[in-house]
């Protein structure tokens, strides 16, 4: 083929990015633009939809240009997004209704509380693979319905659409043309039923959800339709070919494409998948099912589990307590100490996530003591990510019934090589580093580029994955278990804060 380059949209949480891919799997070009953070009220997080498309436009021009190419060099488009984030619009004017709420959001916990106390938990979690949780898009939905005047009746007529941010993007990048969604991120909304590759209809009379709001939930690799004009920035007829939530989308970029591979991403949160094949694994010990991908007719599956906060604490340090410049001053701070000196921090700022599920837990600094500095709030702060990581990894090997070989880790905090090493030791396996961490935005490209034929299976994609370096557990097992028992206990007092 002519065009040998794939423009991957990485849209996060706290960012939107734009890589541009060439058929080795080599990063050419990156655009990234932050964009703002609303927090209406406490436990209230929203994102201006509007902004996140314009800002999607601005980084695909930046890294068009670090690449030196233009559209008429891109053979697809994949998209990869932030998972579970909520937005409605108006399908006439492609105005949104309302500010998208966002996937840390809890403003939806006691709704949770309520569908559980009626009894509807086993059949949300046997239809969706989930649990009930504010996480969550269905709840979302549900209150932007209650909440928005008129809403709801312009909804059950037909005008108004949902979608999570990938939607969104498919549907401004078609000019309104396509209103579809993949198997992954549809498998985050608690509406999807993760079996029959459907919504679930019991589950949306359960929430008072129209069906008309929802989008077409298509394979990961394949057509989404095709670009029009976009502000010189984009040209026509652009093929979208690749969609999938972040966190599946950096399983498929870490070339974990055999069952019992497990990676971590860590962003603003920390996301752990293990693939699980062809076979929905139902989780005895905390964790999520969800679909990692759909290629063709065969989707596989995978057992999930979501760590709210990771890298948000490195931002909390530096724009909360204002004790760091930057995320890269950490390293340094926590081997300036041999260790915490007694000090834990549970950063449960929105609740807790996998494996304990806890919405009213609250964030705990315990151990403090006349002799505790600054670099002892840093390096528990790095801890915390890493026994975080370790609560779900024991869960994953407990319901796959053998811990994971390695763990395949990416996103922004493997350039810290304290956390990784620390990571290694608290797990007592190997932590590898792949040479391109850029892995959600690689997962969306060579989804795209298996839709059109850069890439002909996952087996060529594989021989891309190459490792940069492997962390060797160190630490003596009498050490690791003595500070995880440590952590378990500032855990247990962070539990249940605001019930």
């Amino acid at each position: 083929m002519t065009r040998t380059h794939i423009l991957a949209l990485d849209q996060g949480t706290t960012s939107s990015r734009a890589l541009v891919f060439d058929s080795r799997g080599r990063i050419v070009g990156v655009g990234q633009h932050e964009f703002t953070q609303h927090y209406p009220q406490p436990g209230w997080v929203e994102h201006d939809a509007d902004e996140i498309w314009q800002t999607t436009l601005r980084a695909t021009q930046g890294a068009l240009a670090q690449a030196g190419l233009t559209s008429a060099d891109i053979a697809a488009i994949g998209i990869t997004n932030q998972r579970e984030t909520t937005v409605l619009w108006d399908r006439t004017t492609g105005e949104p209704v309302h500010r998208a709420i966002v996937w840390q959001c809890r403003r939806t916990a006691p709704l949770c509380d309520e569908l559980k106390a009626a009894g509807h938990e086993a059949l949300f979690r046997e239809r969706t693979g989930l649990v009930i949780d504010a996480y969550f898009s269905g709840t979302k939905v549900r209150w932007l319905l209650d909440h928005v005047p008129g809403l709801r009746a312009r909804a059950e007529a037909g005008r108004i659409a949902f979608g999570t941010i990938d939607t969104w993007l498919i549907w401004k990048l078609t000019g309104g043309r396509v209103h579809a969604t993949d198997y992954s991120n549809a498998s985050r909304t608690l509406l999807f039923n993760i079996h029959t590759l459907d919504w679930d209809d019991d589950i949306l009379r359960i929430l008072h959800i129209p069906r008309a709001l929802l989008p077409e939930a298509r394979p990961s690799s394949g057509d989404f339709g095709e670009t029009v004009e976009l502000n010189d920035v984009l040209s026509a007829g652009i093929p979208v070919a690749g969609v999938a939530g972040d966190q599946q989308a950096a399983l498929f970029g870490q070339a974990a494409f055999w069952p019992g591979m497990v990676k971590t991403t860590y962003g603003t949160g920390a996301f752990l998948l293990m693939n699980t094949g062809e076979q929905a694994v139902s989780s005895e010990h905390g964790l999520l099912a969800t679909i990692a991908w759909g290629l063709d007719s065969r989707v596989t599956y995978a057992l999930e589990g979501s760590v709210f906060i990771a890298g948000a604490v490195i931002q909390w340090l530096r724009d909360g307590l204002r004790i760091i410049d930057s995320a890269a001053d950490t390293e340094a701070l926590a081997r300036s100490v041999p260790d915490t000196g007694g000090v834990y921090l549970v950063p449960a700022f929105v609740g807790l996530g996998a494996p304990h599920w806890d919405m009213y837990a609250r964030g705990l600094l315990v151990g403090l003591t006349r002799g505790t500095e600054r670099p002892h709030i840093v390096r528990a702060a790095l801890e915390a990510i890493a026994y975080q990581v370790r609560d779900v990894v024991d869960a994953m090997s407990a319901d796959a019934g053998l811990p994971p070989g390695e763990l395949r880790a990416d996103g922004g905090a493997v350039r810290n090589d304290f956390l990784m090493q620390f990571q290694a030791d608290v797990l007592g396996i190997p932590v590898v580093r792949p040479v391109v961490t850029e892995t959600t935005g690689l997962g969306a490209a060579t989804l795209a580029g298996l839709a059109v034929g850069l890439w002909r299976s996952t087996d060529d994609l594989a021989k891309l994955w190459r490792a940069d370096r492997r962390f060797e557990p160190q630490m003596p097992p009498i050490d690791r278990n003595r500070l995880y028992a440590g952590w378990q206990r500032a855990l247990e007092r962070a539990k249940g804060w605001e019930a």
